[in-house]
């Protein structure tokens, strides 16, 4: 039977260990555990949590709250108790919930940052507030997703929230995630990404919590579940739909101290420096944090090196919820400044050295301007009939860390685009912030985009990638409302590239590279267009930073990060793969991934869960209408005889007026011979193409 409202569904597991001092300096509470924990909401909905404690506290304590909808039982298990558990150790209660339609959690997750997810979570704030171990303080951590609803939360002013720090998010849902970048659909995480949700809101809930009743439920959930990628595609430019959960609308709504976190291969790192700018103006204590790594916390950030990421959030949650004595790193900006180094010798760990920043913008950095004719710019016209497929060396748009989705050698693309390169440098440069390209293009068709790639050169040839910008050129004006561009006509445009900290060595060049496509990050105009080039205008403006030696020799270092305290998951990890093959006769490339994944047992229980991922591009050169995105997504959980097993099929496919997106879910019980289906649906949606 479901355990009661506030207890544990299992019984709480406690280490042993008297209290002491962590290698790190940090307090080292024994933990006691309680696996499954009910939070009832006013609408008769239960959220499923699981909560660590730390076990000899003497009183209330602090709470940090992670909630996110990947299902604390299983798919982040791994990952939770390498956060949630040494929380507890230094004293805090830290409380990890499923959101409403995920996990054991009741009802349907209807899409991202639904209205009901927020105010269900200021329902579970509350409900911390009255548990006998809490001081009615809460912090909120997360990322990705955990960042997003953490700043959205935020912006709600609920009277229990102390502070957050938000990893890996965004502040501008339209601009800054995996659906548009620079107006132009995503077509390398749009499908993608929509695939996932679908597979993980059609997993069923833990009959050992649920009980009985986890059949009826989970094909309840099944019946309900939704394919998100109707109503992102549906929204093609920055409408109303966006505009919610995008706290840059009002950064003053927004009164709790914030930690930004994130790091220079995740493509929200950009939000970093925004939210410390729009949250300083507003009187919003802020602290900012860049390292080397994708999409990750940084305690287990890859590339390297990760950081005792833990150190840093105790010491932010105990400034704030705890009132120990302010330092001077309590705020301000700190980012790794990358070292020069040959391309693929950084993919595992990238050399370089911390710096810090006191505010954003900083004074230490300068805007230097470039015009293109200084790097190798000939006045006269360039016209682009970029390769459709131009782009497979970028790697993934959003990276994990794993090689296969890094970028490549740039040189090959940089052939097929127009590239601009510059003399060798005869000192090391500096750039810190979000370099931008200015260019003057006329198009023969109405619809175009732009790819800028802004690349380091060095003497052999090999071209490495530093960043990239995106603009589809309806949207030059505004992401609101794109208007065609008149052909033959000449515009100016303004390409702003993702934000980064890069050292240009001496001896090597800057490069940057313009193309008219970039495959598949980018999904291809209706028409093959032409874009002329005008190359006596034009610059490159970089936000040079110059170095202060003295300064940042006294920076303390983060530290590396503590081993993870002893738990009941064990896991096996599966590498990633990423195949670009190009047929000479049919001229079709394939591009196939498959990001890293694996599986875990937790021997605590005997719980097993398993995923496997599969993405396939294709696009046919010549023809921007023969795009497509195909994904795969397979979703294995058991425990002795129970076995349930999601399959889900996704397509994307357009034609010069409209996207057919097309999802197909399979659910299965069972194994092996006795396997068999309980559920299946398929959808499929026309969606008029509206200047993409």
């Amino acid at each position: 039977m479901p355990p009661t409202t506030g207890t544990p569904a299992s019984t709480g597991e406690t280490t042993h260990q008297p209290p002491h001092h962590h290698p790190h300096g940090r307090p080292h509470h024994p933990v006691r555990v309680l696996r499954h924990v009910w939070i009832p909401l006013r609408d008769g909905t239960r959220l499923a949590a699981r909560v660590w404690l730390p076990a000899d506290a003497s009183g209330p304590v602090p709470s940090v709250l992670e909630y996110i909808p990947y299902r604390k039982n299983d798919a982040t298990a791994p990952r939770d108790v390498t956060l949630h558990a040494p929380f507890a150790q230094a004293g805090f209660a830290s409380v990890r919930v499923d959101c409403r339609g995920s996990g054991d959690s009741d009802g349907v997750m209807l899409d991202e940052y639904h209205p009901t997810e927020l105010s269900d979570a200021l329902e579970v704030l509350d409900w911390i507030e009255r548990q006998e171990w809490s001081d009615g303080q809460v912090a909120i951590i997360g990322k990705s997703w955990g960042g997003f609803n953490g700043l959205q939360i935020a912006a709600l002013d609920p009277p229990q929230l102390r502070c957050i720090v938000t990893v890996c998010s965004t502040d501008d849902r339209y601009a800054d995630d995996v659906h548009y970048a620079g107006g132009a659909l995503l077509a390398s995480e749009m499908l993608p990404w929509a695939a996932t949700m679908l597979a993980y809101n059609a997993r069923p809930g833990d009959p050992a919590v649920l009980g009985e009743s986890w059949r009826e439920r989970w094909l309840e959930r099944l019946a309900a579940t939704v394919p998100y990628a109707e109503e992102w595609v549906g929204h093609q430019r920055r409408d109303a739909y966006w505009e919610h959960g995008s706290v840059c609308e009002d950064y003053s709504a927004i009164k709790v101290p914030v930690y930004a976190v994130g790091g220079w291969l995740d493509q929200y790192r950009g939000a970093v420096f925004r939210l410390m700018t729009g949250l300083e103006e507003a009187g919003v204590p802020v602290k900012g944090l860049l390292g080397p790594w994708a999409h990750n916390y940084p305690h287990q950030g890859v590339p390297g090196p990760a950081i005792d990421f833990i150190g840093e959030c105790v010491r932010w949650f105990d400034r704030w919820m705890r009132s120990s004595a302010p330092t001077d790193d309590d705020l301000g900006l700190r980012v790794w400044m990358p070292e020069p180094a040959p391309l693929g010798a950084d993919r595992v760990h990238r050399a370089g050295r911390w710096v810090a920043e006191p505010s954003w913008p900083s004074p230490g950095v300068t805007s230097r301007r470039t015009p293109l004719s200084e790097l190798g710019g000939v006045p006269g016209t360039a016209v682009l009939r970029s390769p459709l497929a131009l782009g497979a060396g970028t790697g993934d748009f959003l990276k994990f860390g794993d090689v296969p989705g890094q970028y490549a050698d740039q040189a090959a693309d940089d052939g097929l685009a127009c590239s601009f390169t510059g003399p060798e440098l005869p000192e090391r440069v500096e750039i810190l912030g979000a370099p931008e390209v200015t260019l003057r293009v006329t198009s023969d068709r109405p619809q175009a985009q732009l790819a800028v790639r802004l690349c380091e050169v060095t003497p052999d040839g090999a071209s490495r990638l530093v960043t990239t910008g995106l603009l589809n050129l309806t949207h030059r004006a505004g992401h609101a409302a794109p208007e065609p561009l008149e052909p033959g006509r000449a515009y100016d445009v303004t390409v702003p590239l993702f934000a980064v900290g890069h050292a240009f060595g001496a001896g090597n060049r800057i490069r940057v590279a313009v193309s008219a496509a970039l495959w598949p990050w980018v999904w291809p105009s209706p028409q093959s267009v032409a874009l002329e080039l005008d190359t006596g205008h034009g610059a490159l403006t970089l936000p040079v930073r110059e170095p202060r030696p003295a300064e940042e020799a006294a920076l303390g270092d983060f530290g590396p990060p503590p081993p993870a305290p002893p738990h009941s998951i064990e896991t096996e990890t599966l590498p990633g793969a990423r195949r670009v093959t190009y047929d000479p006769v049919s001229r079709e490339q394939v591009i196939v991934a498959t990001p890293a994944g694996g599986s875990m047992v937790d021997c605590a229980d005997g719980l097993t869960y398993g995923s496997r991922d599969l993405n396939r591009f294709r696009l046919v050169e010549g023809d921007p209408l023969s795009a497509s995105v195909e994904c795969e997504r397979e979703e294995r959980i058991g425990r002795g005889e129970w076995a349930v097993r999601v399959h889900t099929r996704s397509r994307m496919t357009a034609d010069d007026r409209d996207f057919l997106v097309v999802n197909h879910l399979a659910a299965y019980e069972g194994s092996g011979a006795q396997e068999r289906e309980v559920f299946a649906r398929t959808w499929t949606r026309s969606i008029p193409r509206d200047q993409v």
